[in-house]
Order: structure tokens, then C-alpha cells, then sequence
């Protein structure tokens, strides 16, 4: 990461740092499109004027890189969590909400985290990827492409990525055939097939599967 791009990415830091606010956090999620598996999100605090570690977007890292930073978010973080949302609540509650339910729950291991380490630290403002995430009552900044323009929800991406990543290799094991390993649940032509041949898993999203069977006649059917 050169110099000159990962100060643009610290330029809402900046600028809250400015204002005089010297705890912040940053909250984004991954896994709002899969067909299976859970939405994951993560929370990082950090200190406004930094140090911050050099994380990106999530998807512009490769896993190896995405490993690396894992390890180096927790270790800058003043605390850092990561909330889960499983498939049964996604069918049950829809995905939006599912997603505000995962990362509600990411700010509270973050704040537990943090309590625990360094006492009772709690970020004075959130930097969120897009969306505004309703009962949470720390103010909220939300931020299009967050992920992309943000280091610190770019480290939150990360941590959301990572164990989302690592939980569908977990379920690649308990569910062998459907390739949860490689497409992490996405809905990949390879994905698909596996469906049709051993059916809908317990870690299926059955909302997201509703149209299956037009999908299977598109494809020529079965």
C-alpha cells in the first residue's frame, strides 16, 4: 500500500480527530448474497488519531493477505468483535435485518472486548459501510463504499470476511460435496448442481432458495 492511498483511506479519521473525538469504531458485514452460511460483521475501536493498520477492502486482498491483517486488526485494536446471523434467522427476520442483527451483535463483543482489555472504552462515533443500523445508540457515520474509503471499517470488513471465510471451510467438513470451501456459499454454477444432487443443507437460506426450481428449469430442469 503506498503512502499516498492509505492516507486517503484515513481521511474520515482525520477528520473526526479534528473535531476533537478520540475513540472511534468501524462496523461492516460480509455475506448479505450467499445462498448459504451465515452473514457475519465486524467491529474494531480504535483511537482517532491512530495507528491504524494498512487494511483495504476486504475484497481487494487476497486471503492470504486477508490472514495476515486478522491477526494485526486485533492486536492495534483497542478491542474488536464479530457478530453472526445464521440462516434460520435470516429466513426468519429477512436478510436486511438478519445483517443489522449481526453486526448489533459485533458492536457488543467489540465494547466487551475493549471493557476487558483497557476498562471502559467506548468509540464516540461508528464508521458504518452504507447503512444506518437502527438500536444501537453510539452515533453513526455512514459512509457509500465504506469498506473501500475507510480504514477503519476496511479492518471491520476484514475481521467480518475472515471469519465468515474460516466458518464455511468449518462447514465444508460437516457438509461434504456442496464446495462451501471454495464459493463459500455463493451462488456458483458448481453450487447449484451440488443442490440439485444432495438437496437444500441445514445451513441453507430457504428464502434465498424459493426460485430454485426456475432455475433448475431455465436450466433445462432436472
Amino acid at each position: 500500500m503506498t503512502e499516498e492511498h492509505f492516507f486517503e483511506l484515513t481521511k474520515y479519521e482525520r477528520g473526526l480527530a479534528e473535531k476533537g473525538i478520540k475513540i472511534i469504531a468501524g462496523l461492516d458485514e460480509a455475506g448479505r448474497g450467499p445462498l448459504a452460511g451465515p452473514v457475519a460483521a465486524g467491529c474494531v475501536i480504535f483511537r482517532a488519531e491512530g495507528p491504524f493498520p494498512e487494511a483495504d477492502d476486504s475484497k481487494k486482498l487476497t486471503p492470504k493477505k486477508r490472514d495476515a491483517l486478522f491477526e494485526t486488526i486485533k492486536e492495534m485494536s483497542l478491542g474488536w468483535g464479530v457478530g453472526l446471523a445464521d440462516s434460520v434467522e435470516i429466513d426468519r427476520m429477512n436478510i436486511l435485518n438478519a445483517t443489522y442483527l449481526a453486526m448489533r451483535r459485533a458492536v457488543e463483543n467489540a465494547l466487551k472486548d475493549a471493557s476487558d482489555r483497557s476498562g471502559a472504552i467506548k468509540p464516540e462515533t461508528i464508521l458504518v459501510d452504507h447503512v444506518h443500523v437502527p438500536k444501537i445508540e453510539i452515533p453513526q457515520l455512514s459512509i457509500t463504499h465504506g469498506d473501500a474509503l475507510s480504514v477503519t471499517i476496511g479492518a471491520a470488513s476484514i475481521l467480518a470476511k475472515v471469519t465468515r471465510d474460516r466458518l464455511m471451510e468449518e462447514y465444508d467438513k460437516q457438509y461434504p460435496g456442496y464446495g462451501f470451501a471454495a464459493h463459500k456459499g455463493y451462488g456458483t454454477a458448481a453450487h447449484y448442481a451440488a443442490i440439485r444432487e444432495l438437496g437444500i443443507s441445514p445451513i441453507h437460506r430457504r428464502t434465498f432458495l424459493k426460485n430454485l426450481s426456475d432455475h433448475f428449469a431455465a436450466e433445462g430442469g432436472r
